[in-house]
């Protein structure tokens, strides 16, 4: 098993995430990355389309650190427009399903009044754990 995932006893189970994982393995921290190509090119300034880039670039980088999505433990989004996200969340849906399948980490969304990218709507921090 790559990790455990933790639900306390008589919790409601979150749909999307998980409220705590247990993991063994090497860590990879993932520094935030926001909806650009890997020339620092945004493509588009579409909420979901941005989303799903920065998933590909996480995704990207793990498998350069041996990684696979499933490795992923946690998530830390930084979103400039909480509207724009929630309107978006069918679209940012589908992009996180094609970047990590099924694995659903413990995960914060976090309100930002702006991201050091001007075009940037979202970024994207990550760790994962991979097994020894």
């Amino acid at each position: 098993m790559v990790h455990q995932s933790i639900l306390p006893e008589g919790w409601a189970r979150p749909k999307g995430y998980s409220q705590a994982i247990v993991a063994k393995g090497r860590t990879v921290y993932i520094a935030g990355q926001v909806g650009w190509n890997e020339h620092e090119v945004f493509e588009s300034d579409d909420f979901a389309t941005q989303a799903g880039q920065a998933f590909r670039n996480i995704i990207t980088i793990l498998d350069a650190a041996g990684g696979k999505p499933e490795h992923v433990v946690r998530l830390t989004w930084y979103v400039t427009n909480k509207q724009e996200y929630l309107s978006a969340l069918e679209g940012v849906g589908a992009a996180y399903r094609a970047s990590f399948g099924k694995n659903y980490p413990v995960m914060a969304v976090v309100e930002v009044t702006a991201l050091m990218e001007d075009r940037a709507k979202i970024e994207v921090e990550a760790t994962a754990v991979i097994p020894d």
